[in-house]
């Protein structure tokens, strides 16, 4: 009993008034004018296994007892002034996906439906890095999944990935796009930042992969900073930046991008969004001691 009531806060089931796209981990928040949804796509009970250099002692302070989850996030951004159509160009009247998911059991389509965009009303994919929890999606079968998208990701990624070290799955799922793959070359946070859609910025965050990829996303004065996986056990790497996991390629530069960006993020107030960060995976960023803590952006806390 005391894990489920701990698994319905963390899913925000037990607030009172809750949403239908609460309920169906949907989570809705504006920036500016544009509709920015998390979307879960899968949940499932988390290790701790994952993290270097995490001893007894540190788990035991900051994991409860009851435990924590691991859930699979992708984010869908409607610009102002979508009427739906199908392959809209120009500045409005888009919906751009930010990472694929899996693909696993349709759960992301199936979700992006419910918004009322169908697939072929997707105008972009924007992919934080090619590992599969986030490129799956694009495809099934060799056939596009949004076969109107184009798809976005840092040079560097894409040549590392499909030319030095081969990841035969992500060639697969790019295949279908193969006339449609636009690249560019993030700056550095705290260089010259270049717009690569209307209010979408990319900053290079290497070091989880050689190319991964944080966008900025921007409207009407308001900010949101999706990082992909710069994180993924929020309940020990806030406090603890200094804490990577096995994922990360470069554990060492994973380290320094997590502590820049959540001390940027902090210093600047501009919230974060996570494809590792429980429901609603969006929040704000204090600066707390030596390290940081998560302010989810929900009604239950």
């Amino acid at each position: 009993m005391k894990g489920k009531i701990f698994a319905g806060l963390l899913l925000g089931t037990m607030a009172v008034g809750i949403t239908t796209q609460e309920r169906e981990g949907i989570y809705s928040y504006k920036v500016g004018q544009f509709e920015v949804f998390m979307l879960v796509e899968g949940q499932r009970q988390g290790s701790a296994g994952i993290l270097v250099g995490a001893d007894e002692a540190l788990l035991k302070r900051y994991i409860p007892a009851e435990g924590f989850f691991h859930t699979a996030n992708a984010f869908l951004i409607k610009v102002p002034g979508s009427s739906g159509s199908p392959g809209s160009s120009g500045s409005l009247g888009r919906n751009i996906l930010v990472d694929a998911g899996t693909g696993a059991g349709g759960v992301l389509l199936e979700k992006i439906k419910k918004l009322r965009v169908e697939p072929d009303q997707v105008d972009a994919v924007l992919i934080t890095h090619l590992h599969g929890d986030h490129f799956g999606g694009l495809h099934k079968d060799g056939q596009a999944n949004f076969p109107k998208a184009k798809i976005y990701l840092s040079s560097r990624e894409l040549e590392y990935f499909t030319k030095t070290n081969i990841n035969q799955g992500a060639v697969a799922a790019l295949a279908p796009y193969s006339t449609r793959i636009e690249t560019f070359n993030p700056a550095e946070l705290g260089g010259r930042l270049t717009e690569l859609l209307p209010g979408i910025t990319p900053i290079a965050a290497y070091g989880h992969t050689p190319g991964h990829t944080v966008f900025l996303v921007e409207n009407s004065g308001a900010k949101l900073i999706i990082w992909g996986d710069l994180m993924h056990i929020a309940l020990v790497q806030f406090p603890v930046p200094e804490i990577s996991a096995t994922y990360d390629m470069d554990a060492g530069a994973s380290a320094v991008m997590r502590r820049q960006f959540m001390d940027y993020a902090a210093k600047n107030k501009i919230p974060v969004g996570g494809m590792h960060i429980v429901y609603p995976g969006l929040g704000t960023v204090e600066i707390d001691g030596e390290g940081f803590r998560f302010v989810p952006k929900n009604k239950l806390f």
